[in-house]
């Protein structure tokens, strides 16, 4: 690829963003619709029609529509297709949809009127999946089990075969993110430079200690960086802005994955390749693995892991930003974001921990093989950018919990 194309696909990218940008900023404009099912003669529905009618002053951009069941059969089959899509069963009526959040029966305007108003507010601000009008146009339910999630059409890849990112569940998810921002070139050559180091010491028990700490304090930096991102998330993410500025996000780091794909072919760190203090590094690693005493060379070790990875988060922006971003939408019990969190840790320092173990059991210094670099860059580009894009027109989608 020419430095004239690379310039046209930068330009065609950034006038993209721009387009994304301003659709999602007016995305908020949008009308919400809220579906109520009633039957004649049913006390708790004439109430909620009050509530809702009220609601309809304070929400003007809130359409109402609603399904008399008792005397419409197609009222009555759009129910039922509707609660298949949505995994669930009605138990009578009122049935209160708003995009995919439903609400069976109605008790007073202050305990059901205020479930179905925060469903509202949560709708305009985020925006929802409008499913029943989906099902309503299309005769056949278009939303899948899993939370009525759309299905997006299937991208095939190589070596990751088919992705299909809103059929994909959170673990699943977590699993993938961990995999690609594990492959990022620039968070390997500082073990790779130690495991050099390593492989000329005559104690194997020093060698497995010291890398060992190295990774383990490594994999510490890096969860305590998800956790002040996803706490971020979860104290200001609801902010409309901060949707819109992380799907730039999602979409920038996504289009600058694709961009090292077809041009760095080495798979290369472009970012510390060269860098000044590079040098110093490696003799302050020299340093503490030379040292004498082992409590030295273990402590300097995880003193020094710290540092490096500290210095080396910029590399690694992107995709732990837009993966606790999506974590935070979920809702999950606190124990569950964090084992999130360790899971996709385990991930991430998979091939660190696979290229660790192999060098010392075979006493010969290896890395990750260029090509899956590559692959990795592709596969997270292409996700990134169907995040992004999720992000910033259809966020109810990346609502896993």
């Amino acid at each position: 690829m020419t430095a004239d194309m690379v310039k046209k696909l930068t330009l065609i990218i950034a006038v993209f963003f721009l387009f994304i940008l301003a659709r999602g900023v007016f995305a908020s404009e949008n009308a919400v619709t809220l579906h109520l099912f009633w039957s004649k003669g049913c006390p708790h529905c004439a109430k909620e029609k009050t509530f809702v009618s009220a609601l309809k002053s304070k929400y003007p951009k809130l359409q109402i529509k609603e399904y008399e069941i008792s005397e419409n059969r197609e009222n009555l089959k759009l129910l039922e297709q509707t609660a298949k899509a949505l995994s669930t069963t009605v138990s009578g009526v009122p049935f209160t949809l708003i995009g995919t959040t439903y609400i069976t029966g109605y008790v007073s305007d202050e305990v059901t009127g205020k479930e179905i108003e925060d469903a509202v507010s949560c709708a305009f601000r985020d925006g929802c999946t409008d499913i029943v009008s989906s099902i309503a146009l299309s005769g056949s339910q278009s939303a899948s089990a899993a939370g009525g999630r759309v299905k997006l059409p299937t991208v095939s890849l190589p070596v990751f075969g088919s992705l299909n990112l809103t059929q994909m569940s959170l673990p699943a998810l977590t699993i993938v993110m961990g995999l690609m921002d594990g492959f990022n070139p620039c968070a390997m050559w500082t073990l790779l430079f130690l495991i050099s180091l390593l492989l000329g010491m005559k104690s194997r028990r020093r060698m497995w200690a010291l890398g060992s700490a190295f990774i383990a304090a490594s994999g510490l930096v890096y969860f305590l960086f998800l956790s002040a991102w996803l706490n971020f998330f979860l104290f200001a993410g609801a902010v409309f802005f901060i949707r819109i500025a992380i799907g730039i996000i999602a979409l920038g780091s996504g289009a600058w994955y694709l961009k090292e794909y077809f041009t760095n072919k080495g798979n290369t760190c472009t970012v510390v390749a060269g860098h000044k203090n590079r040098q110093r590094v490696f003799e302050r690693i020299r340093e503490v693995v030379n040292k004498r005493a082992f409590a030295l060379a273990f402590v300097g070790i995880i003193l020094l892991a710290f540092a490096v990875n500290a210095i080396e988060l910029f590399c690694s922006l992107g995709l732990p930003a837009v993966y606790t971003k999506v974590l935070a939408t979920s809702r999950l019990p606190v124990w569950q974001y964090y084992s999130y969190l360790v899971l996709y840790i385990i991930f991430f320092m998979l091939d660190d921990m696979l290229v660790f173990v192999t060098a010392m059991v075979t006493l010969r210094a290896v890395g990750p093989q260029s090509k899956y670099g590559r692959v990795s860059h592709l596969v997270g580009g292409v996700l990134m950018l169907a995040i992004g894009i999720l992000l910033l027109f259809k966020p109810q989608l990346l609502m896993f919990g």
